[in-house]
């Protein structure tokens, strides 16, 4: 098994779930966070004074899935959340030992 944490804009995120449901990856775990990267953040102007705003709002896509489904799944998401522009985001992969469902004890790949 392997968990796959993407970093990805927040305009991204329907997108990029459609795709993933309609492949077949129904579980994963969204959270929204804030940071920078190559894209260093912006400078906005309030109230007259320039601010330089380096930390900028992302959503963070987790999910664990089978080894056989890996490359797929991060084609997909590579396909469906690239603009071709900096601040598109980052994939990571982990190797996974075991995953457990809580509710029937199902271990391994029956457990995702």
């Amino acid at each position: 098994m392997t968990k796959i944490e993407c970093i990805l804009r927040p305009g991204k995120l329907e997108n990029v779930k459609d795709a993933l449901n309609e492949y077949g990856i129904h579980g994963m775990t969204v959270t929204q966070v804030i940071g920078c990267g190559l894209q260093k953040g912006r400078t906005e102007v309030y109230r007259g004074a320039e601010y330089s705003i380096n930390l900028l709002p992302k959503i963070k896509l987790e999910m664990v899935i089978p080894d056989k489904n890996v490359s797929e799944v991060i084609r997909i998401i590579t396909d469906t959340a690239r603009t071709g522009e900096i601040g598109d985001g980052k994939i990571f992969t982990y190797k996974v030992d075991n995953a457990i469902r809580i509710r029937t004890g199902e271990t391994g790949d029956e457990a995702i």
